[in-house]
């Protein structure tokens, strides 16, 4: 009995094979590496990035299907993408986007609104514009945070940004239904983002998190990429937010 679960296990077929597999964001990091694990489970990908040079050795090095650069906040070049799309496609991973970070008296507030304004229009020219691209039972997938659950200076802005995307994301679930839309909300994640947002003080956080964190590790992109996998596989899941933190929130209990 054993035997046949273990051989069941090594003979399993990949979870999206003949799958297409759209990563907006897909040029490094959490995009990147959700590329790679949807490649490794049979599907083919398309990435997309802003940075030419960056997206053209991020795509070779996967053997992606196609590329496209472009700004994914500029809705006419997002709308044109997905327009210009060889057929239907199966699932949308979005990681495109930064927040903004500055206590009260520093704020640039220019930079402020664009950085509010950034994630839930994405959200919403994604979904528009991909739904009727995507096949039933496929998932538009974004990503959000934590930081609404640990109220600190210099994070309120965004805080208040990403305690609003869970309801964006259950809204939109039931507008473009029988497409699913599911929002992964990360604590920390060691990607590029995290290192150039930290700079000097990164070892400092990823020392902090081994220490205090109950998995005792730092979250890493091939985390978040399983996460994203599974989500694409299981079609009984949308209008729902999935933590992905090692944990981070317990610690304030």
């Amino acid at each position: 009995m054993v035997t046949e679960a273990v051989a069941a296990r090594k003979t399993r077929e990949p979870e999206l094979l003949g799958q297409t597999v759209v990563v907006i964001g897909g040029s490094a990091g959490i995009g990147l590496e959700t590329a790679r694990r949807a490649q490794v489970e049979g599907a083919d990908v398309i990435v997309t990035g802003r940075d030419r040079d960056r997206l053209g050795a991020a795509a070779a090095s996967l053997g992606a299907r196609s590329s496209a650069a472009f700004d994914a906040n500029d809705s006419s070049a997002l709308e044109q993408f997905f327009a210009a799309l060889d057929g239907p496609v199966d699932h949308v991973m979005v990681t495109a986007g930064g927040p903004y970070y500055a206590p009260l008296a520093e704020m640039d507030f220019d930079e402020a609104r664009r950085a509010l304004q950034e994630h839930p229009m994405l959200m919403a020219g994604v979904a528009r514009f991909a739904a009727g691209k995507v096949r039933p039972g496929g998932t538009l997938l974004f990503m959000g945070g934590t930081g609404a659950r640990h109220p600190a200076v210099g994070v309120g802005l965004m805080s208040g940004m990403t305690a609003a995307l869970p309801a964006l994301t259950a809204s939109l679930a039931r507008e473009i239904a029988p497409v699913r839309v599911n929002l992964i909300a990360a604590g920390f994640v060691d990607t590029p983002l995290s290192a150039s947002l930290l700079g000097g003080h990164l070892d400092e956080r990823r020392a902090e998190l081994r220490a205090t964190l109950p998995i005792r590790r730092v979250v890493q992109p091939a985390d978040v990429a399983a996460l994203a996998v599974h989500i694409m596989t299981n079609t009984a899941l949308t209008g729902a937010t999935y933590d992905i933190d090692g944990g981070q929130q317990l610690l304030s209990m």
